[in-house]
């Protein structure tokens, strides 16, 4: 297909069509902001505010995060660990982790990033089936890695805590805290095991020498994101990530090398934050903020207000909880200038009460694990079409196809305002998904496009918008019924907070559609009040016939409300209906 990008001429002033994608490794970031800013802060993580201007906090400079990653990649080296080995990095956001990150990168072997609250059931298959040797985590999450080691080929398990990092004289209060938590546990050292403040201590500070194919050597084993399935391991190479990091610093041009704070409260094993939080920010030479705890919505506040944060990435849910928070008001939040939103819908309210609280720009972009993640956004102080994901990054191309393949088996390129599949191709979308050929066959075609399974349009300006997912269509009496169109229309309702649509069994219909309710703090409705409202701005056919008030949503670690976990529950309540025994 001849693409027209006609996107082009609604690009930002300063952003250019197509960006250089240098041939080299993600450590080579770190690297070259070392050179350029040795002595800035390159992380720093602040547990709380003392009186006198006290901080309890861990902080590195540049010269000491490539000093110490360079250690803990000679110490891995030396326990055995060679190019193309897995090391599964299982923290929360830390020092450690981002030590650990490149120090994993530089011994060559690949990271496999990995939610440290996932339980055993979910932790064994995802490790399992990527082969991972090595694992770095906290000591309290010992007994989890004990119970899958017998059924994985973990060899090695090296533990950090928290308040390794933390200065004197406040390390001791906080190992209290965390270990009345459960996070932090004594520990007797055993074959395989090994404690990462010993390794850094006695490690030397030479590098070791590894050539690397940045084209075809795997940096991360970054899990999809399973909201409707068991994840897979989507391969990201070097080229992959650098080429996404070079993507998203022309996409937003007047960010300032060595003077931008980032707050990184999606944790760092989420594609999301690993790229568009901590490798932009470091590879600007930045100040990474990290929060290891993203609920802490009144901590996230106080650090914006003393810290001067500029850059705050995250997931509609975070916003949502600044904006109505009680306490909001208390701190100034003017330092922010620019906020990327993804991994969920952004809402048009949520847009706009954000940016009259802190006056900076909040606008949504698009990505998946398989592309590094981001391929698309709205410009960010041009013209932003809310309810869009905005226009292909650089050296990016977006497409929608017909849904189905016409009598050729070939699925034709539609027209704008057209509905159907969104394909994307750039140099940031994944090389497979590993050791699973027919799923990566099935996602990305011979021409190099990656299926998303999103249905979306494209307006006339070359803005996308995404309609829904293919999986979550509802079919109900023979009608498609998209969710995410209801739970726009329950969005507008001034009462409510969040919302889920589900197509639920019926005995009539074959599905029905189901909402799930939020409402607002010290709000109250009827199921009869928010049918009503639908009904005034639905076909009758899309009108929830159910409605389930709940405190909360299940999500994701980074905010995505998980689908698949409501229709699972009503298949499980369908089940008791029709065997009650």
């Amino acid at each position: 297909m001849a693409m027209d990008f006609c996107w082009f001429p609604h690009y930002e002033q300063g952003v250019v069509h197509s960006v250089d994608v240098p041939d080299s490794t993600v450590h080579q970031l770190l690297l070259d902001s070392t050179a350029k800013f040795p002595d800035h802060t390159a992380v720093r993580m602040v547990l709380r505010y003392l009186p006198l201007g006290l901080k309890v906090q861990a902080q590195l400079s540049y010269h000491d995060l490539n000093r110490l990653s360079d250690r803990f990649a000679a110490a891995l080296v030396k326990l055995g660990v060679s190019k193309g080995s897995r090391v599964a990095i299982m923290l929360p956001n830390l020092p450690q982790q981002v030590i650990a990150y490149f120090g994993v990168l530089k011994a060559g072997a690949i990271v496999v990033n990995t939610n440290p609250t996932y339980p055993a059931y979910e932790l064994e298959p995802l490790l399992r089936s990527t082969g991972t040797e090595t694992i770095v985590t906290l000591s309290g999450l010992y007994d989890r890695v004990l119970d899958i080691q017998p059924k994985t080929a973990i060899k090695r398990i090296i533990f950090t805590d928290i308040p390794e990092f933390i200065g004197w004289p406040f390390r001791n209060s906080v190992a209290k805290q965390v270990r009345a938590n459960g996070l932090l546990k004594d520990v007797t050292l055993r074959a395989g095991t090994y404690f990462m403040k010993d390794l850094l201590a006695t490690a030397p500070d030479t590098v070791p020498s590894v050539r690397f194919d940045t084209v075809n050597d795997t940096a991360i084993f970054q899990f999809t994101g399973g909201t409707s399935g068991l994840p897979k391991a989507a391969e990201l190479t070097h080229r992959n990530l650098v080429a996404n990091v070079a993507q998203i610093n022309a996409w937003v041009p007047s960010l300032k090398p060595g003077a931008e704070k980032f707050l990184l409260t999606l944790p760092a094993f989420h594609v999301y934050g690993m790229t568009v939080g901590m490798l932009t920010c470091l590879k600007l030479g930045g100040e990474l903020l990290l929060v290891p705890d993203p609920r802490n919505t009144l901590q996230i506040l106080e650090i914006i207000a003393r810290e001067k944060v500029t850059l705050y990435p995250g997931v509609p849910a975070m916003y949502i909880a600044i904006i109505h928070h009680p306490r909001v008001a208390d701190f100034n939040l003017r330092s922010i200038r620019v906020c990327l939103s993804g991994g969920a819908p952004l809402s048009p309210e949520v847009a706009q009460k954000f940016e009259v609280v802190t006056g900076g720009k909040l606008v949504e972009g698009y990505g998946m694990s398989e592309s590094s993640p981001l391929t698309a956004g709205n410009p960010v102080f041009g013209q932003t079409k809310i309810g869009s994901i905005g226009m292909p990054f650089p050296s990016t191309e977006l497409a929608i196809i017909a849904l189905e393949p016409d009598e050729q088996g070939v699925y034709k390129f539609l027209d704008s305002g057209e509905v159907g599949e969104l394909v994307v191709r750039g140099p940031q979308v994944m090389k497979g998904y590993y050791n699973n050929p027919e799923e990566t066959r099935h996602a990305i075609d011979a021409d190099g496009w990656l299926h998303t399974g999103d249905i979306a349009r494209m307006d006339a300006d070359g803005y996308f918008y995404i309609v829904d997912r293919k999986k979550d269509l509802i079919i109900a009496s023979g009608y498609n019924i998209v969710p995410r169109e209801v739970e726009e229309v329950l969005f507008m309702h001034p009462k409510v907070m969040e919302a889920a649509v589900v197509g639920a069994l019926d005995a009539k219909r074959g599905e029905t559609v189901k909402a799930f309710v939020v409402l607002k703090a010290g709000q109250s409705a009827t199921v009869e009040e928010m049918r009503d409202f639908c009904k005034e701005r639905l076909a009758p056919y899309k009108v929830p016939t159910r409605i389930e008030f709940r405190p909360e949503l299940p999500k994701t670690q980074v905010g995505k409300i998980l689908r698949r976990v409501l229709v699972e529950e009503e298949k499980q309540k369908a089940a008791l209906v029709s065997n009650p025994d």
